[in-house]
């Protein structure tokens, strides 16, 4: 299937999603996953933003989420099934959590990225995030380090004019309902 007839519908996360997240979590992240329990806490959480992406068959294809603290938002994980990898649907997510923050008046958006995460960089970076330093050692399962990568104030007219570029060429790529 080419990313260019694929479709995603993306939408708040629920509790019945969470079996499908955790799986997903454990083939991305290995042993040192997020547990089912964290996820429950987080759908709690009036701080916490969780949205899940499903195929045009309901499969659950990927995830992500995020943390809006007054002005700043933190991305705590974005992860796609490696069976619906390449088709954009991070990137999709992405656009979502950014989408959100603009909604909810946040003006910055951080994250921490394996530094072996190529992929991802190159993403976050296509978004505007720029690195602005490491944490040592930051990954349990084998001490990899972390890029942490921040956005300007994602309401100043340069992110806008990219956001709004990057969001025409991904509506050309996948279908977002």
């Amino acid at each position: 299937m080419s990313s260019e007839n694929f479709t995603v519908k993306i939408e708040r996360m629920k509790q019945t999603d969470i079996d499908a997240v955790c799986a997903i979590e454990e083939k991305a992240y290995g042993e040192h996953h997020w547990s089912k329990e964290s996820f429950f806490n987080e759908l709690s959480n009036e701080l916490a933003r969780y949205y899940s992406a499903f195929d045009e068959n309901g499969t659950l294809a990927g995830y992500a989420g995020s943390w809006q603290i007054l002005e700043e938002a933190h991305i705590t994980n974005v992860a796609v099934h490696p069976d619906f990898r390449r088709r954009h649907i991070g990137e999709a997510l992405l656009y979502s959590i950014i989408k959100d923050c603009m909604a909810n008046g946040v003006k910055y958006i951080t994250l921490e990225v394996r530094v072996s995460n190529t992929p991802a960089i190159n993403l976050y970076e296509k978004y505007g995030f720029k690195s602005l330093g490491t944490r040592k050692g930051y990954y349990q399962n084998n001490n990899e380090d972390a890029l942490i990568m921040w956005t300007e104030n994602i309401f100043y007219d340069k992110f806008k004019l990219q956001f709004e570029k990057n969001a025409e060429h991904l509506k050309g790529t996948v279908n977002i309902l």
